[in-house]
């Protein structure tokens, strides 16, 4: 551990960082399992939907590009405060839109704010944690997605219970945004200050920005980055894609009901949650590589059999696979970008924005698609993506460094 923080603080900053994954997951599944009740309200299609999507997936990309310049000018612990603030502000305005005025703009300026604060906020949590990873030895990146996967559980179980209770969207995403507004002053709080994240370091203090922009982008140049990218990307639009359209497809195109649909959606979020709290010493064990190349099989063979799938019951096992296959790929990337600590931030801030990318700009392409060859058709995409996660796995495998020899797994 960090010789300047004691063990108490340093536990602190964990469990805040737990905290901050957990609400961001809430958050994402409490939009994504009343998507349906949303499409009602308004009375719009799909490809309606695709474009509320894809308002909040610009804004997200925008979040996760600007992630890096937030972090060289406030510092990792002020971006974080902001970003949740916006968007426990932009998810109540969902809830307005939606319920209050029945109108499509206020709904797409809600996501709009909704995706910048998520985008940005995805990629300085990612940093955090990873540093936390490197104070422990040992793989623990996937617990912290786990506290993610969690958050979709919760959410995606609230909604569920909302659906059946015919609560209102405005009264649900009132409750959810005012709980994350509160726990963003509660977590800031207990995240130390830290040179590595450009948190200045006195009070006051005025960073020097085009340094730190130099220092944040710097992965860009390197070819791992890139190669990282395209392990993430399969995974992250797998779980993006699931995230979206899970429920529609199983409440619409399986003829399941909204309520089957949010089921379907919270059973994804337990087997995914379930992985990552196992992961890491899965991963300790047989190595980043052979995990990730197991998963893809798992993942491309579930999300096959939710397309294909004759009954409910199969579209069900359908989803418990595809969340267990798509479990692991962003917090090994995550993992595998923060293998020399000299060089973390900066690595991990650009491979979490290739991953969030196709993770919330990914969904919104598949909504426009299935316009024109159908929601389960365009679920094919996902297969192939995330075929290809598995066959670049092996950028994976961890570096050399001072004080951690590569390994051959």
């Amino acid at each position: 551990m960090d010789s300047t923080l004691t063990r108490s603080q340093y536990v602190r900053w964990r469990n805040a960082i737990f905290a901050i994954f957990l609400a961001s997951g809430v958050s994402i599944a409490t939009w994504a399992s009343r998507v349906p009740d949303i499409k009602s309200a308004l009375d719009i299609s799909n490809s309606q939907i695709g474009l509320l999507l894809l308002g909040m997936g610009i804004a997200s990309i925008i979040g996760i590009s600007t992630g890096p310049a937030v972090m060289a000018r406030t510092g990792a612990r002020r971006g974080m405060l902001t970003t949740m603030i916006l968007l426990s502000i932009g998810l109540a305005l969902v809830g307005v839109g939606t319920t209050v005025f029945a109108a499509f703009p206020i709904v797409i300026l809600g996501l709009a704010l909704f995706g910048f604060g998520n985008g940005a906020l995805d990629v300085m949590m990612n940093v955090e944690a990873t540093a936390i990873e490197q104070e422990a030895g040992k793989t623990i990146l996937p617990l912290f997605h786990a506290f993610f996967s969690f958050g979709t559980v919760i959410g995606a179980g609230a909604g569920w219970v909302a659906t059946n209770a015919h609560l209102s969207v405005v009264l649900h995403a009132a409750v959810v945004a005012t709980a994350i507004f509160v726990a963003a002053f509660v977590c800031i709080a207990n995240v130390p200050n830290r040179e590595s994240v450009l948190d200045p370091q006195e009070p006051g203090e005025k960073p020097h920005w085009r340094e730190r922009m130099h220092v944040a982008l710097s992965a860009w140049r390197e070819p791992r980055t890139y190669a990282l990218g395209v392990v993430m990307l399969g995974m992250s639009f797998a779980e993006g894609g699931a995230n979206d359209w899970l429920a529609l497809g199983t409440a619409e195109d399986h003829g399941g009901g909204t309520a089957m649909g949010a089921a379907a959606l919270t059973v994804f979020s337990v087997c995914m949650t379930t992985v990552r709290i196992f992961g890491g010493p899965l991963v300790d064990r047989f190595g980043r590589v052979l995990v990730l190349r197991t998963l893809s099989v798992a993942a491309a063979g579930g999300i096959l059999l939710f397309i294909l799938a004759p009954s409910l019951p199969l579209v069900f096992v359908g989803a418990a696979l595809w969340g267990i296959g798509a479990s692991l790929g962003f917090p090994l990337g995550m993992s595998a970008a923060a293998d020399d600590p000299t060089k973390a931030a900066a690595r991990v801030s650009a491979a979490a924005t290739i991953g969030y990318i196709a993770f919330l700009g990914g969904p919104p392409v598949l909504g426009v698609i299935s316009e024109h060859i159908g929601l389960l058709n365009t679920l094919f995409i996902l297969v192939a993506l995330v075929v290809a996660s598995g066959l670049f796995s092996g950028a994976a495998k961890p570096l050399a460094t001072k004080s951690a020899p590569a390994t051959t797994k």
